[in-house]
């Protein structure tokens, strides 16, 4: 009778002990899981990402050329700016500018209006007009390669920018981030179109 009694309290030890391992075992899991989830979470949701600053559907207005000794160019067009975010959570943008120039040399300039783009959106600014106009006086080496690229129909300029601002990540925390425009242009002098655009 006593080994009986002796053999079921070391039973009930025994289970009691392998309750405890398997207590032990789901609060390892629990937290090895939970370490994962906020790992993931913070490499997501939380890091925050460079947007995107580009120029897009360009369309030329008008385009006056002049191929003399002095050669120049006019040209009126209108753009898209795009803002892309690919964050969860706003970015909010303060006033920037967008530079145009042709051989280093500026030709042009337009203000973009400080705005936000929400969480995983891109926001369009819509209609933005540029007046570029350039005319080689003084440096023989840029008058000889506007009037070759004039009379061969095939116009390259550059539009550059960055714009500041900070990324709010799910209303708990904000870091500045700041995004970069470098595009080159195409035009095509004879269709007074854009044959390429291309923008890092």
């Amino acid at each position: 009778m006593a080994d009986k009694e002796a053999g079921t309290f070391v039973n009930e030890k025994e289970l009691k002990r392998k309750k405890r391992i398997k207590l032990a075992i789901y609060i390892a899991i629990f937290v090895v899981f939970q370490v994962i989830v906020i790992t993931a979470f913070s490499l997501t949701v939380l890091k925050a990402k460079t947007p995107k600053f580009r120029l897009s559907d360009i369309e030329i207005k008008t385009l006056t050329r002049n191929t003399s000794s002095s050669p120049s160019f006019e040209v009126d067009i209108t753009t898209k700016v795009k803002v892309k975010n690919t964050n969860f959570g706003a970015y909010k943008y303060d006033n920037s500018t967008v530079a145009f120039s042709y051989q280093g040399s500026s030709v042009g300039q337009v203000a973009i209006q400080k705005g936000k783009a929400g969480w995983l959106t891109t926001k369009n600014i819509d209609g933005v007009a540029v007046k570029l106009n350039y005319q080689a006086l003084t440096n023989m080496t840029a008058a000889s390669y506007l009037d070759n690229e004039l009379s061969t129909g095939v116009l390259t300029l550059n539009g550059n920018g960055k714009m500041t601002g900070k990324v709010e990540l799910i209303w708990i925390m904000k870091k500045k981030k700041s995004a970069e425009m470098n595009c080159t242009i195409a035009i095509n002098v004879q269709s007074q179109t854009i044959k390429s655009l291309e923008c890092k």
